[in-house]
């Protein structure tokens, strides 16, 4: 039974360490991204241009 509460205290000693450097985090700015929320929509599917080469191909397969 004391074992119980040896676990018992380690895992909350755990779980509070875990809280504090997750409130740390917060107040120190780790998650604050105001910016690429806004625009990440306009990035995800971005055209690749085709290169010269490939444009030349396909320039001349077409006037064949």
């Amino acid at each position: 039974m004391s074992v119980i509460y040896v676990l018992l205290t380690i895992s909350i000693c755990v779980a509070l360490i875990f809280f504090i450097a997750f409130v740390l985090s917060v107040r120190s700015g780790q998650y604050d991204d105001a910016y690429t929320p806004s625009v990440r929509m306009l990035f995800e599917d971005e055209l690749v241009a085709p290169t010269p080469k490939e444009n030349n191909n396909q320039n001349n397969s077409q006037t064949e």
